[in-house]
């Protein structure tokens, strides 16, 4: 085949062949679709499925209604604050005590 136009057409009837086929086995044809047994891991994992949902929304609720609870002794604790920091800044600071020391010099001097 020394044709340039032969193998062009070749080339082209091995694709039409190639994707005829692969259209051919993506449709399954062999497979009923009336006689599908249910596989019954499927339907475990429908079920776990289900049942973490469940789950998810049970824990989701008790993470809000903790939140609700931190927010509100939240608040509390900084209204506190902000009472104790007024009340300290009503009263003035008394000045610190200091003592003077009078010790003898430390010097020790040791001869061998």
């Amino acid at each position: 085949m020394t044709s340039n136009v032969g193998r062009l057409y070749a080339l082209a009837l091995a694709l039409v062949v190639f994707f005829l086929t692969w259209t051919t086995v993506a449709a399954r044809p062999w497979v009923h679709t009336s006689k599908r047994v249910a596989d019954p891991r499927l339907a475990a994992l429908a079920a776990r499925e289900q049942r973490l949902r469940h789950e998810s929304l049970v824990v989701q609720r008790i993470v809000q209604k903790r939140w609700a609870v931190y927010h509100v002794e939240l608040k509390k604790r900084k209204s506190q604050i902000a009472a104790q920091q007024t009340q300290l800044a009503a009263t003035p600071a008394a000045a610190p005590s200091v003592r003077v020391v009078t010790l003898p010099p430390l010097t020790v001097t040791r001869t061998s």
